[in-house]
């Protein structure tokens, strides 16, 4: 696990992570609804970032794009693949939009830069101008995945961590880490506190994909599975106590 932080200019004091990279699925955003964009989580969810980031952590974030369009699931009803896919990673700049706003209005500097290049609507992705706009104290939120179809949100989150120098991703969830089976259809599903890299892939425990597990093991990155759905556990995890679990 990576070293405690130590008291700097940004004040991240007692923080484990200092620098960590958010994983939020799509489905996060749109709340109870079937569909779409709920403002009013979209706002809960900035001002769990912008109360992390006023404890001093450089914080950037990658959403998904599921409560809009899934490139899967519209390949599974006869889309071409690639082009499902590329539909799925606008429907994440949608997203990422939404949630930079939200931030602005907390109060929180941020940025969007897409990996498909869209200029009238927000910045393209270049390594050294999101590492500048972290270290400037801004969040970061990278849209439209890795650009590449047949890459899920996921893995474009494990190597926009590993690019941006993270010490973990942390994935948000509805549960409070990971089970061997889903806790709210099996009452008797086990819980794992820790949890090796080769383990989650060998009991195919559908954290993340295969594809980011084995990156985020190559690269010594640790993934953190944590829930969203209590408030102030970003900042929790931030400092090592939350209740998650920890794969590396």
């Amino acid at each position: 696990m990576a070293a405690a932080a130590t008291t700097g200019a940004g004040g991240a004091s007692g923080l484990v992570y200092k620098r960590l990279l958010l994983k939020l699925s799509g489905e996060a955003l749109m709340g109870k609804g079937e569909f779409g964009i709920d403002m009013a989580v979209v706002e809960r969810l900035a001002r769990e970032i912008a109360e992390a980031v006023s404890a001093g952590a450089e914080i950037a974030v990658v959403v998904g794009g599921g409560n809009i369009f899934r490139g899967l699931a519209g390949a599974a009803k006869g889309m071409e693949r690639a082009t499902a896919d590329y539909m799925g990673m606008l429907a994440t700049v949608m997203n990422a939009l939404a949630l930079q706003n939200a931030l602005e209005n907390a109060n929180t500097p941020a940025r969007v830069l897409s990996a498909i290049p869209m200029p009238t609507v927000c910045e393209s992705y270049v390594r050294p101008k999101a590492l500048h706009h972290m270290k400037s104290g801004r969040v970061v939120i990278f849209a439209a995945g890795t650009g590449n179809p047949f890459f899920t949100t996921d893995t474009a989150a494990t190597l926009r961590a590993i690019e941006m120098d993270c010490q973990a991703v942390a994935k948000a969830t509805k549960v409070d880490g990971v089970y061997d089976s889903d806790p709210r259809t099996n009452a008797h599903a086990k819980r794992f506190d820790r949890l090796g890299y080769s383990e989650v892939l060998a009991r195919d425990l559908k954290v993340m994909d295969g594809a980011a597990i084995a990156l985020a093991r190559d690269n010594g990155l640790p993934v953190i599975v944590f829930s969203i759905e209590e408030p102030g556990n970003l900042l929790k995890v931030l400092r090592g106590d939350g209740r998650a679990t920890v794969i590396e």
